[in-house]
């Protein structure tokens, strides 16, 4: 006879209840016996104070998840429904979903306007820099950083405005990787944890001179798991301890994790790059996948590596040949890298390439350093004590390692 379905029972429902086990049934029974209380619905202002969203996109994410009945009755299958594609979904559903969700207006077009809305929503939600709420205060969040890295090639029939296509929208989510993870935590925020790592200084450092602000350390963590999103330790700062690599190297050289390497040239860009591995003297390139590298200003983007090849990082220390240029870099190729910055620091040269699949991250090829900055990932749960055998300075483990440069021909003459 076929399967018939009983009267009044939602096969939305039904296909969504398949996705999770029973223990999840459960769990998500308890969760919306939580939020309803005595009632068999869940309001909008509850539904907001559980996301913790109050603007446009809680109210954008309620009308999705009530399948824009609105009639301010959240049920249980709603909650089903829209977690089993929310959390069970492939990455393209997920995406179709935050794709609908970032049309705050609901019109079927991702405008700017709608994206702005959004990122104006997620920047006050973590309160970074801890702005007031005067006016004055809120035009300074750095909306635009994060706007700009977006493209909008879709025409809108009757308007001059163009707007995302899902295509343009899953670009930006891989350049702006920390706006899909606060995103896609939206229906789960208690396991979130804080999106934003713990910057730690010296307290009589002004912070105005440090050139990783709270937004940009929550963009560089979107790319990170949440063990790297615990603590991270200014290492060296050029305002502070002067433009000098021996310095750079000497006050990195009890960095036991990945280090986060900005800079801001004498063009106003800031950029940099994610080293997952030690800065180490190498006569090649080294490193892991795990590297990338950041532009944070004027437009924030995160390039990832695309396995093109293992040209990852680069740490040249007191070598004689010119097919090794001394200093350090990411990506790219010896004399033509995605970024470098040469050993006696007042100049460098970021290229285009395949490592990263990374534009130029300054106005031109050339980089001059006005500020350099380095800040050591203190991973959760990591070791306090190095293992032996890992001891002194880059320069002095270079010592070390002299006499079997010297069989190869790359050592320096001199000490």
């Amino acid at each position: 006879m076929g399967n018939t379905q009983s009267p009044g029972v939602n096969p939305r429902y039904t296909s969504a209840v398949r996705a999770f086990s029973d223990a999840e049934i459960s769990d998500l029974k308890s969760l919306f016996a939580s939020l309803a209380g005595d009632s068999k619905y869940v309001s909008l202002s509850v539904f907001k104070d559980f996301t913790g969203i109050k603007g446009a996109l809680g109210e954008r994410l309620y009308d999705i998840v009530t399948q824009n009945r609105k009639d301010d009755k959240l049920t249980f299958e709603d909650l089903v429904i829209a977690k089993a594609t929310y959390e069970k979904g492939t990455r393209d559903e997920i995406d179709e979903f935050l794709y609908q969700l970032c049309d705050v207006d609901g019109d079927g077009h991702l405008v700017r306007s709608d994206l702005e809305a959004v990122i104006s929503e997620i920047l006050d939600n973590i309160s970074l820099g801890k702005k007031s709420e005067s006016s004055s205060d809120s035009e300074l969040r750095p909306i635009s950083i994060f706007l700009d890295a977006a493209k909008f090639t879709k025409d809108v029939e009757g308007s001059s405005d163009r707007s995302m296509s899902l295509e343009d929208f899953k670009t930006w989510c891989r350049l702006v990787p920390s706006a899909r993870k606060f995103l896609v935590s939206l229906l789960k925020p208690s396991s979130t944890g804080s999106q934003v790592p713990h910057l730690i200084h010296q307290e009589d450092i002004d912070t105005n001179i440090l050139l990783l602000k709270e937004e940009y350390a929550w963009h560089i963590g979107g790319a990170l798991s949440h063990q790297e999103l615990g603590e991270w330790k200014l290492l060296y700062h050029s305002a502070l301890n002067g433009l000098s690599f021996n310095t750079f190297l000497g006050n990195i050289s009890n960095a036991e994790g990945p280090t986060v390497l900005i800079i801001k040239d004498r063009e106003g860009y800031i950029f940099g790059g994610y080293a997952s591995q030690p800065w180490e003297r190498h006569a090649d390139y080294y490193g892991d996948m795990k590297s990338f590298l950041f532009q944070l200003y004027p437009t924030a983007s995160i390039y990832r590596p695309t396995g093109a090849n293992t040209n990852l990082q680069w740490c040249a220390v007191n070598f004689t040949s010119d097919s090794i240029p001394n200093g350090i870099g990411f990506g790219g190729r010896p004399g033509h890298f995605n970024l470098f910055i040469s050993a006696n620091f007042d100049s460098g040269h970021t290229f285009t390439g395949p490592t990263f699949n990374s534009p130029c991250l300054s106005k031109s090829n050339h980089v001059y350093p006005e500020v350099i900055e380095c800040w050591g990932v203190v991973q959760k749960g990591a070791q306090q004590e190095k293992p032996d055998g890992v001891k002194g300075t880059v320069l002095e483990r270079f010592k070390e390692d002299r006499n079997m440069l010297n069989l190869v021909g790359l050592a320096n003459s001199s000490n």
